[in-house]
């Protein structure tokens, strides 16, 4: 047990790493899609967490803490998606100054920074409905987050930067609708996840 909670914990570290450092990024850079991908990385830190925890409670609360995690990211998402969706339309119509080489270098080290993470989890994966979830998630999240990388290329050859908010924009967009999408083709797992177990993984300790 102890050697997934220690995968999972580091899974947890380099996630907050990755939203914080994006955030300060963005703010220094007027980058919104960094900052979007920052509120992405940092909505995947509560699933983490709760997961971490779970390892640590016994069946049934792990699968209740598990389930409520579920729903609230799931939840979160979608507000988050709209916040992105309407800052993105005011910075289209009110464009900041974007320094086009911290997205791009800040993006690409996010996108590495994912991966990890999602070698973390990927034994842990294997014993665990959640952390599959988790890891799944965070394989995705490696291309999301070159997306800062598009949008500070394309602000540098075009010197346009409305292209980082309408990068940002087609981000929300993506993650409002797959959201959406995974709540409901994955009702049955991520609302009512009755086969998910936890305490066996200490036959693998």
């Amino acid at each position: 047990m102890s050697h997934f909670r220690k995968a999972v914990g580091g899974a947890v570290a380099l996630n907050t790493a990755i939203a914080v450092g994006e955030a300060i990024a963005g703010v220094q850079s007027h980058s919104l899609s960094l900052l979007v991908d920052s509120a992405h990385n940092f909505s995947d830190e509560l699933a983490l967490l709760c997961l971490y925890l779970a390892f640590f409670l016994p069946v049934y609360l792990g699968r209740q803490s598990q389930r409520t995690t579920n729903v609230l990211n799931s939840l979160g998402l979608v507000v988050l998606s709209a916040s992105i969706i309407i800052e993105a339309v005011l910075r289209l119509r009110h464009p900041a100054p974007v320094v086009s080489l911290v997205p791009i270098a800040t993006g690409l080290a996010a996108a590495a920074a994912n991966y990890a993470v999602a070698r973390l989890l990927h034994e842990a994966a294997d014993h665990n409905a959640t952390a599959r979830l988790a890891y799944l998630h965070n394989l995705g999240d490696v291309w999301v987050s070159l997306a800062p990388v598009v949008a500070g290329v394309l602000v540098a050859v075009t010197g346009h930067n409305e292209a980082d908010a309408l990068v940002a924009l087609g981000v929300g967009i993506w993650l409002a609708v797959s959201t959406l999408r995974e709540v409901r083709t994955s009702a049955n797992e991520l609302l009512w996840p009755a086969h998910i177990e936890c305490n066996h993984v200490s036959e693998h300790a």
